[in-house]
């Protein structure tokens, strides 16, 4: 049969016995936290960052599309270098429209760029077709 009071101090060695953390474990514990949190924080801005990159992106790609087709349509790619927004609509967007020579046959690359910022970066999608070189002769 036990005494009474000695199961604690049997169990452990010493009366004075707490469950609590050390103080040593508590500022172990702090410096991993102050280490740690900021580099999840660091890995959310960026993930974030990313994720809006890839949104404007893909929101550049289409607009770029269309504009290069209505160019190509109405054979507006023949003007030279062209430069423009896309309206009220899409204000962070912008456009550059220029051609050169193909290297492999009497075609010419017709390129356009959209423009557009992330967070103060600049980005760029660039979409480019061939057209026929005798097209812009023909007007």
């Amino acid at each position: 049969m036990m005494k009474h009071g000695s199961s604690l101090h049997t169990v452990t060695g010493n009366p004075f016995f707490s469950r609590g953390f050390t103080f040593v474990e508590v500022l172990a514990a702090m410096l991993f936290m102050a280490i740690l949190v900021p580099i999840i924080v660091q890995g959310l801005v960026i993930a974030n960052r990313a994720g809006v990159v890839a949104e404007r992106k893909r929101i550049a790609s289409q607009l770029a599309d269309r504009m290069l087709a209505d160019m190509m349509i109405t054979g507006d790619w023949q003007n030279g270098e062209q430069s423009g927004d896309f309206g009220e609509e899409w204000p962070d967007y912008s456009w550059i429209l220029g051609t050169q020579a193909w290297d492999l046959d009497t075609m010419r690359v017709v390129t356009l760029q959209v423009l557009y910022h992330v967070q103060g970066k600049e980005y760029i999608v660039s979409l480019s077709t061939l057209a026929p070189e005798e097209a812009e002769a023909q007007e």
